[in-house]
């Protein structure tokens, strides 16, 4: 069985599914997939993702501000506003939030302020944090230490061995999505190839970067087990047995105290 760590479930292209997400999520687990993390982007996300959450018991959600989005939205998640929304049982994680300078370097300082009161939100409801950097990991690096932050998942991982490094060193878990499987990433497999087994997960982040062979096209679920054989074959084992160690470290990320 496979875990989904991270799609974005309100923003799927429901169009070969008669606009019923219900069908999507059937499709997904006659592909094995088991659990689902529906993530938020933009602050007031929640409300959707909770109805979602409500009517499936595999489904969970996080609750956050996405670092491209405006500075109001990301000023308005204050840690007690992040607390009281992750307060709900189905709220499984805090984020994505984190760093990105490659599309907007005009608000480095929000993103920053902002990414550091998830932090704390995470340490005081004891979730993980879900963190997406991209051309920022030396200052990713630095709040993750800063705020001392040790329960999260740097998720859509395509940095550095170096940056792997840091981030275990760290405790957090490291995300692979769809990119693993181009043609193009072997630089990217080879340090996937350094990830302990027992800190790794994988998702589709949805509907966004779909695997080989669906590459170029709209992603979904269903899809989380191609990323699985894409590392299967960095690890030299079954695309299942990296589907049950990717579920079984997914639940302990979510049992595992700050």
């Amino acid at each position: 069985m496979f875990t989904d760590s991270h799609c974005h479930l309100n923003l799927l292209d429901l169009t070969p599914y008669a606009g019923q997400l219900d069908e999507a999520l059937n499709e997904a687990r006659r592909a094995g997939v088991s659990k689902f993390m529906g993530i938020s982007v933009h602050l007031d996300d929640h409300a959707v993702l909770s109805k979602i959450a409500a009517q499936h018991a595999d489904v969970g959600y996080t609750v956050g501000v996405h670092p491209c989005e405006d500075p109001e939205t990301m000023h308005r998640a204050t840690v007690e506003y992040l607390v009281d929304l992750a307060s709900q049982d189905k709220v499984w994680a805090l984020g994505e939030t984190g760093l990105d300078y490659y599309h907007s370097t005009a608000f480095v300082q929000q993103q920053k302020a902002s990414f550091a009161r998830h932090i704390e939100a995470s340490k005081q409801v004891k979730k993980p944090v879900v963190v997406h950097t991209r051309s920022a990991k030396d200052d990713t690096l630095a709040i993750i230490r800063a705020e001392q932050s040790s329960h999260g998942i740097l998720h859509c991982f395509t940095e550095d061995l170096d940056t792997a490094k840091a981030v275990l060193d760290a405790g957090y878990y490291i995300s692979f999505a769809g990119i693993v499987s181009f043609k193009n990433a072997q630089a990217l497999r080879d340090v996937a190839k350094y990830v302990p087994l027992d800190r790794l997960l994988i998702e589709t982040d949805s509907p966004y970067l779909a695997p080989v062979p669906y590459r170029g096209k709209s992603n979904e679920p269903k899809y989380v087990p191609f990323v699985a054989q894409a590392l299967a074959e960095v690890y030299g084992t079954s695309r299942d047995e990296i589907g049950r160690i990717t579920t079984q470290n997914f639940e302990k990320l979510l049992q595992q105290p700050n």
